[in-house]
């Protein structure tokens, strides 16, 4: 006897009734950085298959039905934008910035033993889960208005704790403001401070993608002394999975690589098993835009993030933008709006971003909708 393996109708309808739920929530999507502007379609057939990325993309492994070698076109293009000595360097993609946060922390901890972290007021919110989750003793700095580290107050603080190993975490684009902590200075500091010892971790989940594609962007990548970086998958580039791409020194990640008989490879990762298809993701946008492509769409959404300043300076709500930030910050609308528009909100601010996916018709109607309000 055949078993009818397919849905009820009922089952049908209420997929369908998503599906348009979505879609249609879609189209009011721009207070996130989420770019939902991509078509991986021709990548479809590749859903059939059981990718897993186990373990070490340079390394081979006895589970071949895998996507390691675009994985590694993947991080060589990074590798790139971020100015990683390709012989000193080493990374993998992610599940996303969390995911990378936690293995930049974890690399910083395993090198320097007793350590400290130090961290923004205006960091994301996972980073103190990951602290808690790794046991790792951390201290929060104040943030300057515009959401950059208070770098006097990390002066005093590291100096205060000078006999521990600093862990700085700096975030190349705050979650709520696009501020960029300033590389230079806490690198003076710890200059200053004679500190030798020391690990820096770049949290760059969108301005990594933003800043290799602007004018004179402020230090922020290896060239300007981090050691490793997170950068995230789905908001610039866009995926319809959360992804990242994680980079760090080589000779820092070699510390942790632990050998696997039972995969036949290297344990250099925080998962086990790894998703194969973001990889093909990121790759397929990669060979399909390439560097040019990604400085265009940068360029849109800088001048989408103008249009929007003006407007909703017509509409009294106070924007203003980071240098080099895609991160409009004004007054919070009342709940109505924020929920509509799906505006990311904290005390008295909400910010809307400026996306591939958000045009100024977008931005006409948020005011419209503000100027009644």
């Amino acid at each position: 006897m055949q078993t009818d393996h397919s849905l009820s109708p009922l089952d049908r309808y209420r997929l369908s009734q998503l599906l348009e739920s979505l879609q249609g929530e879609s189209q009011n999507f721009i207070g996130y950085p989420c770019n939902s502007q991509f078509d991986y379609s021709p990548l479809f057939p590749f859903l059939s298959l059981p990718l897993n990325n186990l373990g070490d993309p340079f390394a081979p492994s006895n589970y071949h039905i895998n996507t390691h070698e675009m994985e590694r076109e993947v991080i060589r293009f990074f590798q790139e934008l971020t100015q990683a000595p390709t012989d000193s360097t080493w990374g993998y993609v992610t599940n996303g910035g969390t995911e990378g946060n936690l293995y930049g922390i974890f690399l910083a901890r395993e090198l320097l033993g007793d350590c400290m972290v130090y961290f923004s007021e205006d960091t994301h919110y996972s980073v103190t889960k990951i602290l808690r989750c790794l046991h790792v003793r951390n201290i929060m700095i104040k943030s300057k208005p515009d959401g950059g580290m208070d770098l006097e107050d990390l002066y005093e603080t590291v100096r205060i704790h000078r006999d521990v190993p600093p862990i700085i975490f700096v975030n190349i684009g705050t979650t709520m403001k696009g501020a960029i902590d300033d590389l230079a200075g806490i690198n003076q500091i710890l200059s200053d401070l004679a500190i030798q010892r020391h690990y820096i971790h770049a949290d760059a989940a969108l301005s990594g993608m933003i800043l290799p594609f602007v004018a004179n962007p402020p230090p922020w990548d290896f060239a300007a002394g981090i050691d490793s970086i997170s950068i995230s998958g789905h908001k610039m580039i866009g995926s319809p999975i959360p992804c990242g791409v994680v980079l760090a020194k080589k000779s820092h990640v070699d510390r942790i690589a632990r050998g696997v008989e039972y995969v036949g490879t290297l344990d250099t990762t925080i998962m086990g098993s790894r998703n194969g298809i973001t990889p093909l993701f990121l790759w397929y946008a990669m060979k399909l835009l390439g560097r040019e492509g990604f400085q265009q769409t940068v360029a849109g959404c800088l001048q989408v993030a103008d249009y929007a300043l003006e407007k909703l300076r017509q509409v009294n709500r106070n924007p203003w933008t980071n240098p080099h930030s895609i991160t409009v910050v004004f007054d919070r609308p009342g709940e109505e709006i924020t929920s509509r528009w799906q505006l990311a909100s904290q005390n008295k601010i909400s910010h809307l971003i400026a996306m591939p996916h958000v045009k100024k018709e977008q931005i006409d109607r948020l005011a419209d909708d503000l100027k009644v309000k």
